[in-house]
């Protein structure tokens, strides 16, 4: 039995199948179960180890392990050491809410490890003892012999031993649309998975043909077992959003600690004592912490997240919902994603020169045939000579079924097949029509060494064989004669070029038959020379609205990258045909990336830069590119459906899956598109954006309110006042009234102009020029009106400090109410932004009135807040005391635009990578 180490490090693919078998001490008789035993304790079974659940409680720690829980905690604490307790309790109030909201979105453990794990659940025949079993694929070892049909699962990763007709469908694992026909010759040269004709993976489709092969690699040494190490093992990149506010935070700490420890150095040097010292400082702190920012921060999210489930985009994580509208890059999968990976018809060339293109897309009959010059919808197919043979032929030598049901169209078969039933649909033909027209007399069918089908049929008083297959072989039973107007080389070359341009390309021919007797399988002697009929073209169809979507993203100024498994040639004419590659770019292969040597080197980093299209890549160079463009700076969204995705959907700052994809893709992704619509990748940018502006207004407000009480707090202790509120007070205004209002922001519609702005620097903090100036303006405006509000009412009227705080805090409630207006845009003008796009603000606000206006008449509040009720008279002359703040954030905005739009600082360009 081969060392577990030696078979790990054997390159399987370039060994005979001779020496395969050697090594594995293995036979087409199979093993004995004594072998299978000692084989099962040497290798392990055939699994993947499950994921398993997070425990609750470490859900809801994670959840507090947040620096501005930490200085919430510490803020409570510091309530209760003076003899606060009500203070306290608000705050863990605060803290317990935003801790259960985030626990419960984040209950939901990750379980890819589990979803790779159903790929190999199934039952497989095997040849073991010399007899065929049927077995559950975890008790393959390496070296048993496997038997695949067509329709049956892959159980493991084998090297082929007999493969007739065989064709797999690999696009889970390697990205490639078509299925790929296998066969069982040694490849020397080292190759990418994609390439490895000779091998069958684990969790691959056979789709037609049948063979036989070798067991290799089992479990985690499977080529889909070494992507569930990737998942479980690779590192997430946090979200922006998580860094954004990691950095908010921290900012905030350090400028509460350096704030207390002046002032109460400060206030002893002027000889307080320090318990009086004590209390200023936990009220400064309250004033200067924004308390309702993390329930605020989560329900803006959470808004975001039911907008973004209505236009198809389902978010996994709340802290993911802003991350698309950050994003610098998508990197696309190509199949199933930009393309709707099913084969269609999409042109036919006939040998008098004519030729048709053909609209729809998918295993339907729905589109219409045209004439390319002039370009017209064919209305008879006998007006264009050749042209309903054609389609009859390809409808008469095809094995696939298309029917149309009442839940739509359902379909088996090669692709080809089907796709050319599709074409028959659309032409009006159908396969049960025309077999009453043309009964079939017998058929050959298709096999991948002959690369061609035919059939037999009556037209008429005749009999006639039509053929359709791969160009050269179907030319090989032509004659073409002089007078035709072409030669066998024109139809290639013709081919040739088609090919370069992404399609696929079979041929057609017919003639009559002498003698014929009726039989099920026909003989290929039986076949006539044939006369040239014509060229029908495939592609797998781009989405409809794939093009238009990735202009949008351009206009966005997000760079749209596209790394598929599938071939070069095809990705390039694709990436042209929507824009995301230029004529002077390169198609970066696998291959390329692997001559470019270590993934961390300036080499290989350099090539990953230089393009926007990446081709017959593997599942760990997506992720080595994605991991070089993090590095380089810039925020990447993966989308993709695949098994072949998960790493890279994992390491990317948000994995994007798309709804028909794998579970392994949905479960990794952080965000999942319902309907697989790029546009709704789009529309997912347009809402993160919205959400990301959201977050800014709710932080503006509270942090621009709190800045304000900081500074109302500085000003009476420079003039040697009294507080002007109460810490009780301050929490009053922090968490409740401003607490209430500021969700209010979370519910704006967003900004028509947000799409044609570049995306934020990756660097860019919460605070950047215009929030900054905008917080410190309307912070000192809004403090020194409150200040100025409380010395006058001190020092003037000599009113009492209780009642004297009650008209301040009121003050600040209402210029709260009022300043949340400002907050709405922070360039647009309030006056310009229908309070019908957000009604719930006139709601708030109305409820925050009433909410303190109805505590000034309850007594257990008039305790708590030491607040009295008022008279009209008075609050209608703190409410025009509340307005100014709105005349100079204006003049503001007025001011900040045009200096901006003179200096053009609006949108920054990026330029890490080529358009």
């Amino acid at each position: 039995m081969i060392d577990k180490a030696l078979l790990q490090e054997k390159k399987w693919h370039s060994l005979k199948s001779e020496e395969v078998m050697t090594m594995l001490q293995t036979s087409p008789e199979g093993l004995s179960n004594a072998e299978v035993q000692e084989r099962q304790i040497a290798y392990g079974r055939n699994t993947l180890p499950e994921k398993h659940r997070i425990n609750i409680w470490k859900i809801v720690f994670s959840q507090l392990v947040n620096p501005l829980i930490f200085i919430l905690i510490a803020a409570a604490i510091a309530s209760f050491a003076i003899g606060e307790p009500k203070d306290a309790i608000f705050i863990f109030l605060v803290i317990l809410i935003n801790t259960a909201i985030g626990a419960f979105q984040e209950y939901n453990a990750e379980k890819s490890a589990a979803n790779l794990q159903k790929l190999l659940r199934i039952t497989s025949r095997v040849i073991r003892e010399g007899s065929e079993q049927y077995l559950d694929s975890e008790e393959l070892v390496p070296g048993d012999f496997i038997l695949l049909e067509s329709g049956s699962k892959v159980p493991a990763d084998i090297r082929l031993i007999e493969a007739n007709g065989l064709e797999i469908d690999e696009s889970f694992l390697t990205g490639e649309s078509q299925a790929v026909l296998k066969n069982t010759d040694a490849i020397k040269k080292e190759v990418v998975v994609a390439d490895k004709k000779n091998m069958a993976f684990a969790g691959a489709t056979v789709m037609s043909g049948r063979g036989s092969g070798i067991v290799i690699y089992t479990g985690l040494d499977t080529e889909v077992g070494k992507i569930a190490q990737n998942v479980s093992q690779g590192e997430s990149a946090k979200p922006p959003l998580i860094l954004r506010m990691e950095k908010f935070t921290k900012n905030i700490a350090y400028f509460i600690v350096v704030l207390c420890v002046i002032l109460a150095v400060l206030l002893r040097f002027q000889g307080m004592d320090m318990s009086a010292i004590f209390f200023f400082v936990v009220a400064l702190s309250v004033s200067a912490i924004p308390e309702g920012l993390p329930v605020s921060l989560t329900v803006a999210l959470a808004v975001a997240t039911k907008r973004m489930a209505k236009r198809n985009v389902i978010v996994r994580k709340l802290t993911s919902v802003e991350s698309l509208g950050s994003c610098t890059v998508i990197a696309s999968d190509k199949t199933g994603t930009l393309t709707v990976n099913q084969q269609t018809v999409k042109k036919i060339y006939l040998p008098n020169g004519k030729s048709f293109d053909i609209s729809g897309e998918g295993y339907n009959g729905e589109g219409e045939i045209y004439t390319t010059e002039p370009y017209e919808r064919v209305r008879d197919l006998s007006d264009f000579i050749g042209l309903k043979q054609i389609i009859e032929i390809s409808i008469l030598a095809n094995e696939g079924v298309l029917e149309k049901k009442k839940e739509g169209w359902d379909y088996h078969g090669d692709a080809m097949d089907v796709a050319l039933l599709g074409l028959g649909y659309k032409a009006g033909i159908s396969p049960v029509q025309i077999s009453k027209v043309l009964p079939c007399l017998g058929k050959i069918p298709y096999e991948s060494e002959k690369k061609f089908s035919a059939s037999f049929y009556k037209r008429g008083s005749n009999t006639y064989c039509g053929m359709k297959g791969a160009v050269e072989t179907v030319l090989d039973f032509c004659v073409v004669p002089e007078e035709r107007g072409f030669s066998k080389q024109q139809v290639l070359d013709q081919a040739e070029e088609l090919a370069k341009k992404g399609y696929r390309v079979l041929a057609f021919a017919e003639n009559t038959v002498g003698l014929f007797q009726p039989e099920d399988h026909a003989r290929e002697e039986d076949i006539p020379k044939l006369e040239f009929v014509g060229l029908i073209c495939f592609i797998d169809p781009l989405r409809s609205e794939a093009k238009s979507s990735i202009d949008k993203c351009k206009k966005a100024g997000i760079k749209v990258i596209m790394i598929t498994g599938d071939h070069p040639a095809t990705a390039a004419n694709i990436s042209r045909e929507l824009g995301i590659q230029n004529d002077d770019q390169p198609v970066v292969t696998g291959k390329m990336l692997l001559q470019a040597g270590n993934p961390d080197g300036s080499k290989f980093k350099e090539l990953v830069l230089s393009t926007s299209v990446f081709g017959r890549v593997s599942p760990q160079q997506k992720l080595e590119i994605v991991d070089v463009l993090i590095k380089s700076g810039e925020f990447v969204a993966v989308t993709g459906d695949g098994v072949n995705d998960a790493p890279a959907l994992k390491r990317a700052n948000i994995g994007v899956a798309m709804g028909s994809g794998t579970d392994v893709a949905k479960d990794v992704g952080a965000m999942i598109v319902v309907d697989d619509n790029f546009s709704s990748i789009v529309a997912g940018v347009e809402e993160g954006r919205f959400a990301y502006d959201n977050v800014r207004k709710v932080i503006y407000l509270l942090v621009s309110t709190g800045a304000s009480e900081v500074f109302m707090v500085l000003l009476a202790i420079i003039f040697g006042l009294p507080l002007p509120l109460l810490a009780v007070q301050l929490l009053w205004l922090n968490l409740v009234t401003n607490g209430i209002q500021d969700k209010a922001l979370a519910f704006e519609a967003g900004e028509p102009e947000t799409m044609k702005r570049k995306p934020r620097k990756p660097s860019e903090g919460i605070f950047n020029k215009i929030m900054t100036m905008q917080i410190l303006l309307s912070g000192l405006i809004i403090g020194s009106i409150a200040f100025g509000f409380w010395y006058y009412l001190i020092k003037q009227l000599q009113m009492e400090e209780e009642s004297a705080r009650n008209l301040v805090l009121l003050f600040m409630v209402l210029v709260q109410n009022v300043h949340v207006f400002n907050c709405r845009s922070e360039r647009k003008s309030t006056f310009k932004i229908s309070i019908v796009k957000n009604y719930w603000l006139i709601i708030f606000i109305i409820a925050v009135q009433a909410l303190h206006i109805s505590s000034m008449y309850i007594p257990s509040m008039q305790e708590m807040l030491r607040i009295s009720p008022i008279s009209l008279n008075d609050w209608v002359t703190v409410l025009i005391l509340a307005f100014p703040i709105v005349i100079v954030m204006e003049i503001f905005k007025l001011i900040y635009n045009r200096m901006a739009s003179d200096n053009n600082e609006h949108f920054p360009k990026r330029n890490s990578i080529p358009s």
